[in-house]
């Protein structure tokens, strides 16, 4: 009889998780706790070591930035009409209506009536004329735009694998005796043996696919990454949502060739962000997920920000659990209404 492998749990931590309270019942079923650097300064990324050092809390994750474009500070969220004209730029914001994005790059080898998605609200601009620091657009899809949001372009960019706080936050980690990093937006084998470099031999390498080069490389990153996480939200900017389950299997599959574990990511339980409750859909979105083959399931949003991060974390493993023991629930009818 073939035993079946242990399925991880990763919790995101942040503001709704970061207190003794919640840890102390969170540790008990969490395998990893995981730190985003794409909403933490290195400053606080101490703190949240220190914190969590201090709690006895040793199983931690720092996820990178990595190779991805965001929005810089705002006063505010604001919503952008059709029609309007933005500025973007990298390195000045002298212009009214200008977004500066992080990190810097060659804004100006953008081509005219590119495309450009920001945020998950839906906002779209199209670059109509480049200028000397700024690219000029205008909006085509009215949307909120608020600070920290993934930018995403429908052209070739070039950006490093990894951003100067994302290197200077491994140094930190380090210190702090952490052993697993993520690969944020991994596009290349040769992006995940950079970051190889950067970290020990034996420390454990996630790479994150979620772009479309990460899609089409998702063999030679596999082959050289400890492990897999696929997030299924940046993902689908690049492929449409309709297929993004077909991909998730797809990548899960030829992974799995090379031995390699895979971990699930986004919307696993994004109603309980605010609600008591999952949907129907999500219990079984998270089973199909299981059923594909994969290692583990990731909470983000939900655990980080979330009003219900216990409760989150107790459903997942009442999921897991009905997935383990599913041959005795189809005996058992009685078993489906305890």
């Amino acid at each position: 009889m073939v035993k079946m492998q242990r399925i991880k749990l990763i919790s995101t931590l942040g503001p709704s998780s970061l207190n003794k309270k919640v840890l102390s019942k969170l540790k008990k079923d969490v395998d990893l706790f995981r730190l985003n650097m794409s909403h933490l300064s290195l400053n606080q990324l101490k703190k949240n070591l220190y914190f969590l050092k201090k709690n006895k809390i040793k199983n931690v994750c720092i996820d990178t930035e990595g190779a991805q474009v965001r929005t810089l500070y705002l006063k505010k969220k604001v919503f952008l009409k059709k029609n309007k004209k933005i500025y973007l730029s990298t390195t000045d914001t002298s212009l009214p209506n200008c977004i500066q994005l992080y990190p810097n790059f060659s804004i100006k080898k953008i081509k005219v009536k590119s495309k450009v998605k920001i945020g998950f609200d839906g906002l779209q601009l199209k670059i109509i004329k480049k200028l000397k620091n700024f690219v000029e657009c205008r909006v085509i899809t009215e949307g909120y735009l608020d600070a920290n949001k993934g930018v995403h372009f429908d052209t070739d960019i070039k950006l490093n694998p990894l951003t100067e706080k994302d290197i200077k936050s491994i140094t930190i980690a380090k210190k702090f005796g952490i052993k697993t990093f993520a690969l944020s937006f991994a596009n290349s084998a040769k992006d995940v043996n950079f970051f190889r470099s950067l970290i020990g031999k034996k420390d454990e390498l996630i790479s994150k696919i979620e772009t479309k080069k990460g899609f089409l490389n998702r063999k030679h990153i596999s082959k050289v990454s400890n492990s897999i996480l696929i997030d299924r939200g940046d993902l689908s900017r690049y492929i449409d949502i309709s297929k993004i389950p077909l991909a998730q299997k797809i990548i899960i599959d030829d992974a799995k060739k090379f031995k390699k574990k895979v971990y699930i990511a986004t919307n696993l339980l994004e109603t309980m962000i605010n609600s008591s409750e999952p949907t129907r859909a999500e219990s079984n979105d998270i089973f199909s997920s299981l059923k594909s083959g994969c290692s583990g399931l990731v909470l983000a949003a939900e655990t980080a920000i979330g009003k219900n991060p216990i409760e989150c974390v107790v459903f997942l493993k009442k999921c897991i659990k009905v997935f383990k023991n599913q041959k005795s629930f189809k005996k058992k009818y009685s078993l489906f209404f305890n």
